[in-house]
């Protein structure tokens, strides 16, 4: 019931335009409006770009001899499997994934994929976030190894980057102007920032729902500002810190409504400010003010394009790009900020 009630919300939203699954056709004989929310009459606020569920989906191809000899090996593509974080920088894609379990690196620039299973002798048990590190490395959470591990563009361990104290971690960020990683310790119900060398600098929350604690912390961003979003999912609510963890500002609570919560996951902030959370129980990307005002909802549940199955991690690039792990569809779902919209996203 509470599925379709949310369905009928986004309909109303114009987030559930129905689209044609590029599956069964070429992404050039799909409408550009099929794929564009709000729907028309309306001017586009975002645009769905494609769907990765491969590295050959993000151009990075094993070559002709290549593709012969896995033929011949009867070796399989490739595939994500049950992806639950994403990053990307400059054309290098990565991705979370206890599916297999691994991370991902798939870098279209170098025609590269680098699988990574484990962090030094010790097998990966379940990669569920990453964050982009400093100098091209990237930051990867296990949440039953109940570490952070760091890794170069390559894939070598760099170091372990937290681990002191950990329970469950499973959101991460980095300040690269402080050069902290954040960690949200889901069993905790708190955040933990961590210096170089994987020292605590400080932890801050506390089991309950008073501005500042936390009831099950599960994904974080560093938005553009220097604000640190956590979605505090059985909250039910996005809060936001400065990055000394100081409370500043939160969104949502549990309903059916617009702009409302009932599964709380990806969190991120665009170049214009807006705040966007993943639903996952909604099968949705919601984008609100900093005021807490819903602007825009796009997604539904399915498997078509711009349609998702249990959501989870989100990232926005440096120029917008919505980048959406569509966990139980597997794949990576790509859209685009329509820019020139000014301050006011979906109105």
């Amino acid at each position: 019931m509470r599925r379709l009630v949310a369905v009928a919300i986004l309909l109303v939203l114009g987030a559930c335009l129905p689209v044609v699954s590029l599956a069964a056709e070429d992404a050039s004989s799909t409408p550009a409006a099929a794929r564009a929310w709000p729907p028309p009459p309306a001017a586009p606020a975002v645009r769905w770009v494609r769907a990765v569920a491969s590295p050959a989906d993000w151009g990075v191809s094993s070559g002709f001899f290549g593709r012969i000899y896995d033929a011949i090996a009867g070796k399989e593509e490739d595939r994500f499997v049950r992806p639950t974080g994403v990053a990307e920088r400059e054309g290098v894609l990565y991705v979370a994934d206890p599916g297999v379990p691994a991370l991902w690196i798939i870098d279209a620039r170098q025609n590269g994929l680098v699988k990574v299973n484990s962090a030094g002798n010790t097998p990966l048990a379940s990669p569920v976030a990453v964050a982009l590190g400093p100098e091209g490395s990237v930051f990867v959470a296990d949440s039953v190894l109940k570490e952070v591990f760091q890794f170069d563009q390559a894939g070598k361990l760099i170091a372990v980057a937290a681990s002191a104290g950990l329970s469950r971690p499973a959101g991460l960020a980095f300040d690269e102007e402080r050069r902290n990683l954040y960690v949200a310790d889901s069993a905790a119900h708190q955040v933990t920032i961590y210096g170089p060398g994987g020292a605590v600098v400080r932890t801050f929350g506390a089991n309950g729902d008073r501005d500042g604690e936390f009831n099950r912390p599960t994904h974080l961003a560093l938005d553009r500002n220097g604000t640190l979003l956590v979605t505090d999912a059985l909250n039910y609510r996005v809060q936001a810190f400065d990055r000394d963890g100081r409370f500043l500002w939160k969104i949502g609570h549990q309903g059916d409504g617009s702009g409302d919560f009932a599964a709380p996951k990806g969190v991120a902030g665009d170049s214009k400010g807006h705040v966007y959370v993943v639903d996952a129980l909604f099968d949705a990307v919601q984008v609100f003010d900093r005021q807490g005002q819903l602007l825009l909802g796009f997604g539904a549940h399915g498997q078509r394009d711009g349609e998702f199955w249990l959501p989870g991690g989100l990232f926005i690039t440096a120029d917008d790009e919505i980048c959406v792990a569509d966990s139980y569809n597997r794949r990576i779902q790509v859209f685009r900020l329509v820019p020139n919209r000014g301050q006011e996203a979906g109105k």
